[in-house]
């Protein structure tokens, strides 16, 4: 009789009485699942978005049958920025150009913004089928000075006797001819090259 009340002085006020049944195997099977789930969501969390994607899928053909391979995406159409600017890319932008812009385009025309468009570029590797290429000058070769005290052949380093030519260069973009009338400085070595035709 003193033992029990003593027991009950020293039990406090929110404390559970002790148990004296084992719990029923639902209750444990209940506890063990949130547990498990708990940790799965753990898991899950812990992973970043590729992971948790990648997992998510060979659950999937674990579950449900078939080939990882099923679900790889096909990366024959895919395009860097690079093939998108050469893709629209133009000479001179007109302000017909400028109608409808896609986001391609836009891409292609703030590339374009940034080219110094006072002397070119030229590719004379064949002058002798009277055909050139020309583009604009990038930071770097304004920098260096190409195409304005270094000779504008692409592969041509001349810094003597530089001439400065305007040429009306006729192209074809976009299934379309244009003309254009360009400033070049080529050495007398690529004025040669340049007038090969018209000697």
């Amino acid at each position: 009789m003193i033992l029990a009340a003593k027991d009950e002085l020293l039990q406090k006020p929110f404390q559970k009485g002790k148990h004296t049944k084992v719990a029923h195997k639902n209750v444990a099977a209940h506890e063990w699942d949130r547990e498990e789930a708990r940790n799965r969501r753990q898991h899950l969390i812990s992973m970043n978005a590729f992971e948790r994607h990648k997992k998510f899928v060979s659950d999937y053909v674990l579950y449900y049958g078939g080939k990882i391979e099923e679900f790889r995406r096909s990366t024959s159409k895919d395009k860097t920025d690079l093939d998108v600017v050469r893709e629209n890319h133009r000479f001179l932008w007109r302000e017909e150009d400028e109608e409808d812009m896609t986001w391609e385009k836009e891409l292609a025309k703030k590339y374009y913004d940034k080219l110094f468009k006072e002397y070119c570029i030229a590719d004379l590797s064949r002058y002798k089928e009277n055909k050139f290429g020309f583009r604009w000058r990038v930071e770097n070769e304004v920098i260096s000075g190409k195409g304005q005290f270094l000779c504008g052949n692409k592969r041509c380093e001349n810094k003597e006797g530089l001439k400065s030519w305007e040429v009306n260069f006729a192209y074809v973009e976009q299934g379309e001819k244009r003309n254009a009338l360009v400033k070049l400085r080529l050495c007398p070595e690529c004025s040669f090259k340049l007038n090969y035709h018209h000697k």
